[in-house]
């Protein structure tokens, strides 16, 4: 197991991602530390220094695996850690089309890709035993998760519908036939 990587990282994950579709069976044998870090706002960061070109977070973003709490840059040869402050990905709007349970709610990341809230892709509100505050998840599958910016989020609660559940008032979100639990009253 090699814990140097080459000078060469940013470049040879590039072209890696730009050839491959992402496979979760890879299985690499050389593993190392990929010096990246993704800041909770969403920038990703090479030696400390944020990686300014968009492209090139979107094609590291294809190697982004995560096994456990652990975040990972997988190709078919290398397996290279990455820090990952919060969640991978982070909001930069919301939009909501309808009304009542047939609302459809959607999310665009920082990366430009957009999802609908629902079944393939459910929210979720962690709440901060501490100071008490929401932190609120998209889920875009493996573990992967989009962090709802505080903006949307309370974009999201003036869609918000009250109901009772297991005899405790909940505000939620309806979006494709399906209530989210925002937080209780």
């Amino acid at each position: 197991m090699s814990s140097h990587v080459s000078p060469h990282i940013l470049q040879r994950l590039a072209q890696s991602a730009e050839r491959l579709a992402y496979s979760a069976d890879w299985q690499p044998t050389q593993r190392g530390d990929s010096e990246m870090r993704i800041a909770r706002d969403g920038r990703w960061f090479y030696q400390g220094s944020e990686i300014a070109r968009p492209a090139l977070v979107q094609l590291f973003s294809r190697l982004l695996r995560r096994e456990g709490e652990q975040y990972f840059l997988v190709t078919p040869v290398e397996k290279l850690s990455i820090e990952v402050e919060d969640a991978p990905f982070v909001s930069v709007s919301l939009t909501v089309e309808g009304e009542g349970s047939a609302q459809q709610v959607y999310v665009t990341t920082n990366l430009g890709d957009s999802l609908v809230i629902g079944p393939q892709h459910p929210l979720r509100v962690k709440t901060d035993p501490d100071s008490q505050e929401p932190a609120p998840y998209v889920s875009i599958g493996d573990d992967l998760a989009v962090l709802l910016q505080r903006s949307d989020f309370y974009a999201l609660v003036e869609y918000g519908v009250e109901q009772t559940q297991n005899a405790k008032q909940v505000l939620g979100v309806w979006s494709q036939g399906e209530f989210y639990l925002l937080g209780e009253l």
